[in-house]
């Protein structure tokens, strides 16, 4: 069996309150419309999660309700600012055949790099800029079977790419 992870950076947040607290930023108008282009091309290629893993932060659930998509969702305290390793402590307790897993950098970079077999052959992929989506394959059975450098890359894209 084939495990699917979609692996995105929450879209661009808002720095106009700078009294906010980092946890509470909502995103920015750039962001509200790189969230909604994003869900646009999930639901385009049939990448349609059964399950989302997502950091408790706002940027990050209104990233979420933005994609327009409709899956159970775990709100995880633990995604927000997680290291790879946290990220990948996450993913292994998950259950759905197509995991969307919505997080921040510097770690969600990182992870995306040790996940994949070969990077993506996109000169963004390293910095892995806000609402970046990676989409990646697993032919393991289930998440906790999976490892390092194991999954192979369907997709990569930045929204710039779907909104201009």
């Amino acid at each position: 069996m084939t495990r699917r992870l979609i692996l995105m950076r929450h879209a661009k947040s808002s720095w106009g309150d700078p009294a906010l607290p980092d946890h509470a930023r909502p995103l920015n108008g750039r962001g509200r419309r790189s969230a909604k282009a994003l869900g646009d091309w999930l639901r385009d290629h049939g990448y349609l999660p059964d399950e989302v893993l997502c950091s408790s932060s706002a940027r990050t659930r209104e990233t979420l309700d933005r994609l327009k998509l409709d899956a159970p969702t775990r709100f995880l305290d633990s995604l927000y600012h997680a290291s790879p390793a946290t990220m990948f402590k996450e993913l292994n307790r998950a259950k759905g055949a197509c995991v969307l897993m919505l997080g921040h950098n510097p770690g969600i970079a990182g992870f995306a790099e040790n996940l994949v077999s070969h990077a993506p052959d996109h000169p963004r992929f390293a910095d892995y800029p806000t609402c970046a989506t990676l989409v990646v394959d697993f032919d393991v059975d289930n998440w906790s079977d999976m490892t390092q450098a194991s999954g192979a890359p369907l997709a990569f894209v930045i929204p710039r790419e779907l909104t201009e």
